[in-house]
């Protein structure tokens, strides 16, 4: 009975009626639920209720790393997932709160939902804690937070964990091989494209597992010539890497599709078409052909 009534109470704003249970020797402040195995100190969190945390937190009996039987999420971690960023604050307050527990379903640490999410402020508050770490993958995709903010184009986000100097900004997800930079551009991120190509740490040339495509390739065959730019200023990438698929180059691909201000672009840093495509695809070549014939 006594789990019960607490339990709920945890959960409702009422931190006065939670100091006098507290004050009783035979209440239990840590004890579970037992239809999801959350805590009072995880209903608090849950539901932003920051009062009550505090005075939770307080006590030397309170577990504060407890994990619901549901999902396996922590206070932290419920807090994060609603935004809840005092509640956040308070817990990382405390030394013995892990950030980086994971949750049973999808294996996502705290920061790597914040940042999918786009919540800055969590995402800020996260990263002034030194242990915690920026590059967790989770263990459905294997996607680091770096990569779900790069696809999302969460611009903020990616400042924040960029300024890291140990953020891994070249890991690839489980399911095709694609690096933050890789995604940025197939979502047509820009800003973020920007960002990334800043970190002199960053490799610009890595394939998807998929198709064995660049992220320039993949520029060069959607025909998105302000990817291809931004690109090209990197004095370390590579034009000519072709496709493990098709042997396509960026620039027999933009030939391909009639990109012509692409395929200059590629041209002028050195960009060529391998003899077997120049020859299969002839039909293609002729139009650049006489571009230049007539330029």
């Amino acid at each position: 009975m006594a789990e019960h009534r607490f339990g709920w109470l945890s959960s409702a704003a009422n931190e006065g009626v939670v100091r006098i249970l507290l004050e009783r020797n035979d209440i239990n402040p840590d004890m579970a639920d037992t239809k999801y195995g959350q805590t009072p100190l995880s209903w608090a969190a849950e539901n932003g209720h920051e009062g009550i945390v505090r005075r939770l937190l307080k006590r030397d009996d309170i577990s504060p790393n407890t994990a619901d039987i549901q999902y396996g999420r922590t206070p932290l971690w419920l807090a994060v997932q609603y935004g809840h960023e005092g509640v956040v604050r308070i817990l990382l307050e405390r030394n013995d709160v892990n950030p980086n527990i994971a949750d049973d379903k999808h294996g996502r640490t705290p920061l790597s939902w914040a940042a999918e999410n786009g919540h800055e402020g969590v995402v800020e508050i996260m990263l002034g804690r030194s242990d915690t770490n920026p590059n967790i993958a989770d263990t459905e995709s294997r996607r680091t937070p770096l990569s779900w903010a790069a696809e999302n184009g969460h611009e903020m986000v990616v400042k924040r964990l960029l300024k890291r100097n140990d953020i891994n900004t070249n890991t690839t997800d489980f399911q095709h091989g694609r690096t933050p930079l890789w995604l940025a551009i197939q979502y047509g991120h820009e800003g973020v494209v920007r960002m990334l190509l800043e970190r002199k740490d960053l490799i610009p040339n890595v394939a998807d597992t998929r198709y064995g495509q660049t992220p320039l390739s993949y520029a060069a065959k959607h025909g998105h010539e302000g990817m291809v730019r931004i690109l090209l200023e990197r004095g370390d990438l590579n034009p000519n890497i072709p496709d493990t698929g098709s042997r396509q180059t960026p620039l027999s691909r933009a030939i391909r599709n009639g990109d012509y201000r692409i395929a200059d672009l590629l041209r002028e840093r050195g960009g060529w078409v391998p003899g077997y495509l120049a020859i299969s695809q002839k039909l293609f070549l002729l139009p650049f052909c006489f571009s230049y014939a007539l330029s």
